[in-house]
């Protein structure tokens, strides 16, 4: 009896331990479900990235190009005096030539030598960049100084076909004046950064928010004991610690996979013009009635014809307007929407009025208006 006790104990003790393991699995899954490196939420203080953007050409055009504009007639005699030739501006065709502007984005942490993608666009009237290639063109950034120098072959992800054909019929996929070169700029110069400073690196969250900060600091304390602080909504300061003095990159790369659940403000954002609705899930309803209905009107103008009798000499053949109106409504009803807690009750309560993206719209901006919507809408 005793022995059966025993085992009884035993495995009921296991099962307990087993099920509060689970739990703790399940509990740890959920809470990282929604979580996110440090890495992927913030950027390190003077780590920052720099616009560069530069003036160039694009030959090899085949026809495509400028339609001899001053300025690109300028920029190719200036580009055949760097090798020796002198050629009057007004002698030269740039049928195969664009000017384009090249733009790039540098990291702070690019070496010289270091490559980086370009993005090409056409200034002038050109019909299409396909199967060019740009001339080395210098890449500057604010200040006025190089840091990188541009050039090769132009990939738009696109074409334009069938320009200048019998009926001048064409056909266009994308946008052919556009385009990408991969690797297509050297770095020429450094920009320095300067990531930590008397010790006390910074944090810049990428969605400033003052709950989102507190969570990270936290979270880095429960790592690096008293070793972060929320400065403001934006900035998170953490003092390195003693064990990674002179090993800044290290402790960069230990505290960029610690995770954090970031905080997400009620906003409803809505594309008018193509569309798009997207809600985050914090957004709340307060208890209101909504009633939709629609009121269609059609006028219609035809014309008809008043045709005389036979053999009759002064009758003559007039048109005869005449106009149609027709109304449509639409019942409408209230329907009593309760406080809801989530945006899928909000979404199923909308979808159940049979509304469309239109005046699901029209919807959340009344809904604004009343103070119903406990959520900030933003409209582009």
């Amino acid at each position: 009896m005793k022995l059966f006790s025993s085992i009884l104990s035993y495995r009921v003790t296991s099962v307990l331990k087993l099920s509060l393991g689970l739990l703790g699995v399940f509990l740890f899954l959920d809470t990282s479900l929604h979580a996110s490196r440090v890495k992927d939420l913030a950027l390190v203080g003077g780590g920052r990235e720099n616009q560069l953007v530069g003036y160039g050409l694009v030959i090899g055009l085949a026809g495509d190009g400028d339609s001899n504009s001053q300025g690109t007639l300028r920029a190719v005699g200036n580009a055949l005096q760097r090798f020796g030739i002198a050629v009057d501006a007004s002698q030269i065709k740039a049928k195969n030539v664009a000017a384009v502007m090249v733009t790039a984005d540098i990291g702070a942490f690019l070496k010289n030598g270091s490559r980086m993608d370009v993005t090409v666009a056409s200034m002038g009237d050109a019909k299409t960049l396909q199967g060019g290639v740009l001339l080395q063109t210098p890449l500057l950034g604010a200040d006025g100084r190089v840091y990188a120098v541009a050039q090769g072959a132009i990939a738009i992800g696109g074409f334009l076909g069938g320009a200048g054909g019998a009926g001048g019929a064409t056909v266009q996929k994308n946008h052919p004046t556009v385009g990408l070169i991969t690797d297509g700029a050297i770095v020429e110069r450094e920009i320095p950064a300067k990531v930590v400073t008397d010790g006390i690196l910074s944090l810049q969250l990428h969605n400033p928010d003052f709950t989102s900060a507190a969570r990270m600091a936290d979270a880095i304390n429960n790592v690096y004991p008293s070793s972060a602080s929320a400065r403001d909504a934006a900035s998170v300061d953490v003092v390195l610690p003693e064990i990674y003095r002179g090993r800044e990159v290290a402790f960069l790369a230990d505290m960029g996979q610690i995770e954090v659940t970031p905080d997400t403000m009620a906003r409803i954002v809505i594309n008018e013009r193509t569309g798009t609705i997207v809600a985050t899930s914090t957004v709340r309803l307060s208890q209101v009635a909504i009633s939709l209905g629609s009121l269609t009107i059609t006028v219609s103008n035809n014309v008809g014809v008043s045709q005389p009798n036979s053999f009759n000499n002064s009758g003559q053949t007039v048109a005869v307007p005449s106009t149609q109106t027709a109304v449509d409504e639409v019942k409408g009803g209230f329907t009593v929407v309760d406080e809801i807690p989530s945006i899928e009750r909000l979404a199923s309560a909308l979808n159940a009025l049979g509304v469309s993206t239109r005046e699901m719209m029209a919807i959340f901006q009344s809904l604004k208006r009343s103070g119903a919507l406990q959520a900030e809408l933003v409209i582009n």
